[in-house]
């Protein structure tokens, strides 16, 4: 984010009334590291988890032992004895009914990270600084349209009751806020129910008081959402929960201004984290566009080259017919010939085919024909035949007769 060089402090009775203007510390000045900010968060998050594991003996209390080779079974340990269902089931191995799981958890597995030092630094510098842009806290999901600017400063909140806070609250503009989180109270999915974790909340505002505020740790530990944090033990787990960058912070006048000698400015040495020094932004400006449209770099670059290129792109004759006849003028006549052929030789195809049709229909034609005479040449044989056979057969009888007549 751009510097500032004042921030308003407003009253605790309402964010129209402005009492006092504090100079904008260095750390919100510290460049927005998120892929730190991801890493520190991961790490610092698995130092929560609480060791857990398996039974060391959990299925492995058997009287079991392997049979050895040559029995044509697997040489997994199995149950001894006979006459029950039991006997001769494998047993031990994490593939076995009622065996050991593979690679059972240990109590002793490494549950918790170290992390660098200065590491953490840089994160939780790089969460402060982006408590500040509007755009990363709304893109978080805060309600923060109603405050009238970020980072948001108050000059006290040592009220004596929640009332009274949740009042002064609402007056800085995060009535929105708070009520987003109390609306968002629900039953939590899956067994963690069971687990003294019932429910679930959205996160709202965080606190960040000094020592002259130390009520704001009884008064405000009752109201659902927030959070609150004294300025010399900020926590990266509660200014980017889950690792997102943004959250709503409100702080105190004294804790603000003490956040130049928790972090330094780059000059100070007598602060509180020894030997820190906040990380500098790699560019001033980001603004591309302008840094390369401006006379101070556009006088540098060197005027455009309108030169041709020396070496072209050779072109391939046999594809390119332009070049082709650059290179043989007589090309066209010959493709026009080849074109004239290949119309010929369609022609004389066309004509051949023709020639072969009308071939084929006087085929069929004088096939029909030759299986009509055929038909009747049968035909008349056969009557002759029928003829000849009537004849042979009277004459036969005749002579028959003739015989008869003699005898008599």
């Amino acid at each position: 984010m751009t510097s500032r060089p004042v921030v308003s402090v407003y009253s605790k009775t309402g964010a129209s009334e402005v009492v006092d203007s504090v100079p904008l510390p260095a750390v919100f000045t510290a460049p927005i590291r998120d892929d730190i900010v991801q890493f520190v968060h991961a790490n610092m998050n698995k130092n929560r988890r609480q060791a857990h594991g398996v039974f060391h003996k959990a299925g492995m209390q058997h009287a079991a032992e392997s049979w050895g080779t040559g029995r044509a079974v697997a040489r997994i340990p199995r149950i001894g004895g006979s006459g029950t269902s039991r006997s001769g089931q494998g047993a031990f191995g994490n593939q076995c009914r009622k065996g050991r799981m593979f690679a059972p958890l240990k109590t002793y597995r490494r549950w918790h990270r170290k992390i660098n030092t200065n590491q953490k630094r840089h994160a939780v510098a790089s969460a402060v600084a982006a408590t500040a842009v509007t755009p990363l806290v709304l893109a978080r999901g805060h309600r923060v349209m109603g405050a009238p600017e970020l980072p948001l400063v108050v000059d006290s909140l040592n009220v004596d009751t929640t009332k009274a806070l949740l009042t002064s609250l609402r007056n800085l503009g995060a009535g929105e806020d708070l009520k987003k989180a109390r609306d968002s109270k629900r039953v939590r999915i899956g067994q963690g129910k069971m687990r003294n974790s019932r429910y679930v909340l959205r996160k709202g505002p965080l606190i960040v008081y000094g020592e002259e505020n130390e009520s704001v740790k009884r008064t405000a530990r009752n109201l659902p959402g927030v959070e609150f944090v004294n300025v010399h033990r900020l926590n990266l787990l509660q200014l980017a929960p889950g690792g997102h960058l943004g959250r709503f912070v409100i702080w105190t006048a004294d804790a603000f201004k003490s956040l130049n000698s928790i972090f330094g400015n780059w000059r100070r040495t007598d602060i509180e984290k020894g030997g820190y020094v906040l990380q500098r932004n790699v560019m001033n400006c980001a603004d591309l566009a302008r840094i390369i449209n401006s006379d101070q770099v556009q006088a540098k670059l060197r005027a455009p080259k309108t030169s041709v290129a020396l070496h072209v792109a050779k072109k391939n004759p046999l594809t390119n017919k332009a070049l082709m006849h650059r290179l043989n003028p007589f090309d066209k006549e010959r493709r026009a010939a080849e074109a004239k052929a290949q119309a010929d030789r369609t022609k004389v195809a066309a004509d051949e085919k023709k020639k072969k049709g009308a071939r084929k229909a006087l085929r069929k034609a004088r096939a029909t024909r030759s299986k009509a005479f055929n038909a009747i040449w049968a035909g008349m044989g056969e009557s002759f035949e029928k003829a000849e056979a009537a004849f042979q057969r009277i004459g036969a009888e005749a002579e028959s007769e003739e015989e008869d007549e003699d005898e008599q």
